[in-house]
């Protein structure tokens, strides 16, 4: 009883901290120098491991593709295969399990230590909001940057299945692109940057939250990053299955 209720007490102080957070969104001043310095170091700073994981992410699925559609002799529908697994599945969650590991992670680190070395104590005494001037500028630039880098995974892991697809599997170029296109639609690519949408900002919420709501010195920091990273990387895919059931259903 004791363990749910605090998974209940966590949950109900991340609902009323998102609330918070929404409502100081709306309310100026409008801080545009750190959204912008937060969309460069959660989005651009990510770009590599992301392009990266997209690119071998996309090399093995043309190469299971390939192994699964040549027993019908389908190798053609592979491109299909590869990119709609990419914009509607992989892209978007897998961009969201790697930038909760580099971004999430380094987001409640940061904000843990300010809380306890009492800097956010400081800001409040100042008057200046923490909230309004540390999460928001956050959990927007998470929110905005993750449908963009979702894009790139997508796009580096089309390109990675395409190469392996014509020059290791011996794929026709023509079949390969001419069944994207016949298989890819406007609302696959829609489905993919919605739920980057939404993953982007649920795991920007628990990594400030848990940075914010930190205690205990060096330790509880360490166990807060901990919790955040497990609890963004469960939430992303138990979501992933919800929205996938509703746009299905």
């Amino acid at each position: 009883m004791r363990g749910v209720r605090s998974v209940l007490e966590g949950f109900g102080d991340l609902v009323l901290f998102s609330g918070e957070t929404v409502a100081w969104t709306v309310r100026p001043p409008w801080r545009a120098e750190l959204f912008v310095q937060q969309m460069a170091a959660i989005g651009v700073g990510s770009t590599f491991i992301v392009a990266v994981t997209g690119l071998f992410a996309g090399m093995v699925l043309a190469l299971q593709g390939n192994y699964a559609m040549r027993q019908f002799g389908a190798e053609g529908y592979v491109g299909g295969f590869v990119a709609i697994s990419l914009v509607r599945e992989l892209g978007p969650v897998f961009t969201g399990l790697m930038v909760t590991g580099r971004s999430g992670s380094a987001i409640t680190t940061e904000l843990g230590t300010m809380r306890v070395t009492e800097q956010i104590d400081a800001m409040e005494t100042m008057a200046v909001n923490p909230v309004h001037y540390l999460v928001v500028p956050r959990v927007l630039a998470a929110t905005v940057m993750m449908p963009v880098l979702a894009v790139v995974f997508s796009a580096m892991g089309y390109l990675g299945g395409y190469g392996i697809a014509i020059y290791v599997s011996g794929i026709p170029p023509g079949p390969f692109i001419d069944h994207t296109r016949s298989m890819l639609e406007v609302h696959d690519i829609l489905h993919g940057l919605l739920k980057a949408l939404i993953f982007g900002a649920l795991v920007s919420l628990i990594a400030t939250h848990r940075g914010y709501a930190a205690s205990g010195g060096a330790r509880g920091v360490g166990e807060a990053t901990t919790r955040a990273v497990v609890m963004s990387s469960v939430a992303i895919l138990v979501l992933d299955y919800v929205v996938t059931f509703l746009a299905i259903g």
